[in-house]
């Protein structure tokens, strides 16, 4: 019998290159040990990309401010904020920043996709994702992946995604249509980072993606066997740990330093600035 093609996500992919033991704890024990709750900037960017899939759903004479705000009102999640007024602030400034984007942006001009999921299969594996927007720029296709954090990326950023790079490849393979462009969208500056893909560019992606598949694949059989005992998933301690939805599970990550609080990744708002000085 064949050997069955290996089915992952691109967020499955990174997450073995981050940290062998945070990838067992999150895809493969079972029961999965318990995550921490949910971080402020992470209710900041659902709600960010929520609100950005749904405008395109409303009638053209509601794309308005107006619209925007009513959107981040009923889509906001009041999750992992240091108390009501920063949570109220950023509520705020989500609305101001999702405004300021999409005045920058063709209101008229309806995107292909949004929250597209796409798939891609080779010789080896199955990898599929969904894509925050799939624009048509003169009959090319672009994807757009939106952008929250802190850190504005760089067109180095756009260059060495791996999970854009293979959403492009499926897109140009679902569509039958080139798709070579990828786009770093960051919503609280507007600024715009991008990649102009070769075939060349895309099949080492592509490639790169089959190799760290088929250490999944020798990972995952050897989990199969020999459960947590494995010496496939050691730790991998680094910054990263005192973000990481399982330190409380793992000693290395602890030693790293404190966790990080649930407001942490948020920047100080106008109001907390004031509220400071």
């Amino acid at each position: 019998m064949p050997t069955p093609l290996y089915v992952a996500s691109p967020s499955r992919l990174l997450a073995w290159l981050d940290c062998p033991r945070r990838y067992r704890m999150q895809y493969l024990d079972r029961p999965r040990p318990q995550a921490r709750p949910q971080r402020a900037h992470t209710s900041v960017g659902i709600v960010t990309h929520n609100v950005l899939r749904d405008f395109w759903d409303l009638p053209a004479s509601e794309r308005t401010p107006a619209g925007v705000a009513e959107l981040v009102r009923t889509s906001w999640i009041d999750v992992g904020f240091r108390d009501p007024e920063q949570s109220a602030a950023w509520r705020m400034r989500v609305r101001e920043a999702v405004t300021d984007y999409l005045r920058r942006t063709d209101r008229d001009r309806q995107p292909v996709g949004l929250e597209r999921s796409v798939s891609l299969k080779t010789s080896t594996m199955a990898v599929s994702g969904r894509i925050d927007r799939l624009d048509d720029r003169d009959g090319e296709l672009v994807v757009v992946d939106y952008k929250t954090g802190r850190a504005v990326p760089t067109d180095d950023d756009a260059r060495t995604s791996l999970p854009l790079a293979l959403y492009a490849a499926a897109t140009a393979r679902v569509f039958r249509r080139p798709c070579v462009r990828v786009e770093l969208h960051h919503v609280p500056t507007g600024t715009v980072t991008a990649h102009e893909h070769t075939p060349e560019s895309l099949e080492r992606k592509v490639a790169e993606a089959e190799s760290i598949a088929s250490d999944l694949r020798r990972a995952d059989a050897d989990f199969s066997e020999v459960g947590v005992e494995s010496t496939r998933f050691a730790p991998r301690p680094s910054s990263l740990c005192t973000w990481c939805d399982f330190r409380a599970h793992c000693p290395e990550g602890q030693a790293m330093g404190p966790e990080k609080s649930d407001w942490e990744g948020l920047e100080p708002t106008a109001y907390e600035t004031r509220d400071a000085s």
